[in-house]
């Protein structure tokens, strides 16, 4: 084995990693979307409570938009598209957004 790769190095790191940045998951409102089944999605993909539910569901419904969670990108975007994904297979024009935190 070439020696070349086995040398030791007694320099630290003085990269520090920052937390992974946060986006705000959003329901928007529409006409069509019942409003039992945005609280399903709701329980069922962000794992809310049943009076969480009710509450931004209701934010969707008067306010045009309702925030659901604070998520890292990756978990926010994979719910985005769970959101998509329920709201086409039971024929609803939900729609479910990221913005920055």
């Amino acid at each position: 084995m070439d020696s070349k790769f086995l040398t030791k190095t007694n320099e630290k790191s003085t990269t520090k990693l920052k937390p992974p940045e946060d986006f705000k998951v959003v329901l928007l409102n529409d006409d069509f979307t019942t409003m039992d089944f945005v609280v399903e999605v709701l329980m069922v993909i962000f794992h809310k409570k049943l009076e969480d539910a009710d509450k931004i569901m209701m934010d969707v419904h008067l306010k045009g938009k309702g925030v659901v969670g604070h998520y890292p990108w990756d978990i926010a975007a994979t719910k985005v598209e769970q959101v998509h994904i329920a709201a086409r297979e039971s024929e609803f024009p939900l729609r479910c957004v990221l913005e920055p935190a």
